[in-house]
Parts: structure tokens; C-alpha cells; sequence
């Protein structure tokens, strides 16, 4: 009788220890898919937000690679919020993104650091032409203008130059409509100097540093661009052998992400030649 008591005891226990092994799986397995719905909600927010955030240039006819590798990026963040039990899938585009962002991280880096670097006292603008509509500035050019406008009139000393030849649909050189532009805001047509020839960052920074020379402007230059473009002209003036420090505009919230995207493989292209 004894004997069966212990006997149903132990089998009691053993009963017991049973419910709660399955009772800390069934819990571990909650907390498996509560951690998987919300990884799942976290990928598809950044996805969603992505695409709409990528998209919002398209309607005024902006489309680039910019835009274009930051859907298809977004696209991916939903896929894998969607495939996310897929083992073989799961590694891969998370291989791709991880990539993807630590690539970003590091050129958003440097970016960052060129555009901080303060110019010297009275350097002479460098401002970096951008699309023009005929005669009529993009809200990017304008947002370069301002800065420009503004880096003048804090220093009264230094002298600029406009930067940008004649493209298709611009009716007139991208310095020719800067110069126009800033001698509509009072700014003295002897402080401006138009190298209209340039098409390319490049040839902006050896162009400029041209007219600096032949005009006996200072050295040391303040380049007036977007932000995400200031590493890259930075590095250009580097090679020539300028001084520089960094006048940033001020980019439009809703076009940054894709103009930035497109300068992550226009700094990669630099690099490479």
C-alpha cells in the first residue's frame, strides 16, 4: 500500500513536471511569434514609409536611380516582413539589407563630417549650378541661392562664383540664372563671377578654381551646395589643391532621401575613377 502511494506520487510529479515542460514551451512559442508580429510590424512600417517617402518626388517628373533603389530597398523591408518564416529567403534579404543600411550608415558619415567643415573668414562661394526651367531656378538651385545669399551677406568681403553651364531645357546657363537671382536680392554685380561651362561637379570645382586664379580671388573656398553634395565637391577641391569649407542648403525634407540615395553611388563612381 505504501509502495503505491509512492509509486502514484512520483507519477504525480512526473505529470506535473510534464505540464509545466509544455506549459514553458506553449509560453516560449507566444513569445516567439509576439517577437516575430512585431519584427513584422517594425518591416513593414519602414517599408511603407519607404515607398511613400520615395514616391513623393515621382509626380513632379523626379525619377533617378535615387528613388528607384529606395523602393525597390523599401520593397524588400515588406517582403521579408511578409516571408519573414522563409529560412532561405529570410537570410538572403536580410544579407541585402544589412548591407544595404551599413553602406548608408558609413557614406551618411562622411557626408555628414564634409558638410560640418567651417570655411575660412571671406572665402570665396563656389555655388554648385543645379537644374534650371527655362529661366527659372529648381527649388533645389533656390535653396542653394538662399545660402549662398545669406554666407554673402554675413561676409561682405568675399566674392562668389556661379557655377553651371547650359543644359537640356534650360533656356540660359545655370550661372546666368544664379547671377540674375542674387542681383534681384541687391547682391553687387561685383562680387559675382559666371564659369558657365562646367556640366559636372568635376568640372564646377576646376572651372571655378579657373576664374579664381585669373581673377586673383582668395584661395581658400566656400562651396554653396546640398548637403549630401558637399563630400564629394569637397574631395574635388582636395584634388585641385583649394582650401574648403562648406556653405549646406537647405534640401527639401521630401527630396533628400532620393538625392541622397543617388549621391551614395555617386560618391561609389568617384571613388572608382
Amino acid at each position: 500500500m505504501k509502495e503505491e502511494k509512492v509509486k502514484n506520487k512520483k507519477g504525480e510529479e512526473r505529470k506535473g513536471e510534464e505540464r509545466r515542460v509544455k506549459k514553458e514551451k506553449v509560453k516560449k512559442e507566444n513569445d516567439r511569434n509576439r517577437a516575430k508580429m512585431i519584427m513584422r510590424i517594425i518591416l513593414a512600417a519602414v517599408g511603407i514609409l519607404g515607398i511613400i517617402w520615395f514616391s513623393l518626388p515621382v509626380p513632379l517628373g523626379v525619377v533617378n536611380i535615387g528613388n528607384i533603389t529606395g523602393l525597390v530597398v523599401s520593397a524588400l523591408f515588406l517582403a521579408l516582413a511578409v516571408l519573414i518564416d522563409i529560412g532561405i529567403v529570410k537570410k538572403v534579404l536580410s544579407l541585402i539589407l544589412i548591407v544595404s543600411v551599413c553602406s548608408a550608415m558609413v557614406l551618411s558619415a562622411l557626408i555628414i563630417h564634409a558638410a560640418a567643415i567651417k570655411p575660412e573668414e571671406n572665402a570665396t562661394a563656389i555655388v554648385l549650378g543645379c537644374r534650371v526651367y527655362g529661366e527659372t531656378p529648381s527649388l533645389m538651385l533656390v535653396k542653394r541661392l538662399e545660402a549662398a545669399y545669406d554666407y554673402l551677406k554675413e561676409h561682405p568681403g568675399a566674392s562668389c562664383v556661379l557655377s553651371g553651364g547650359k543644359g537640356p531645357g534650360e533656356d540660359i546657363s545655370e550661372a546666368e540664372c544664379m547671377y540674375r537671382w542674387l542681383l534681384q536680392k541687391g547682391v553687387d554685380a561685383g562680387r559675382l563671377y559666371k564659369e558657365d561651362r562646367s556640366e559636372s561637379t568635376r568640372e564646377n570645382l576646376a572651372f571655378s578654381e579657373a576664374v579664381i586664379s585669373e581673377e586673383g580671388l582668395p584661395e581658400s573656398v566656400a562651396i554653396v551646395t546640398d548637403s549630401f553634395h558637399l563630400y564629394r565637391a569637397g574631395a574635388e577641391a582636395q584634388k585641385l589643391g583649394l582650401r574648403y569649407g562648406s556653405v549646406p542648403g537647405k534640401t527639401p525634407w521630401w527630396l533628400l532621401p532620393t538625392f541622397l540615395v543617388r549621391e551614395y553611388y555617386a560618391i561609389i563612381y568617384h571613388w572608382i575613377v
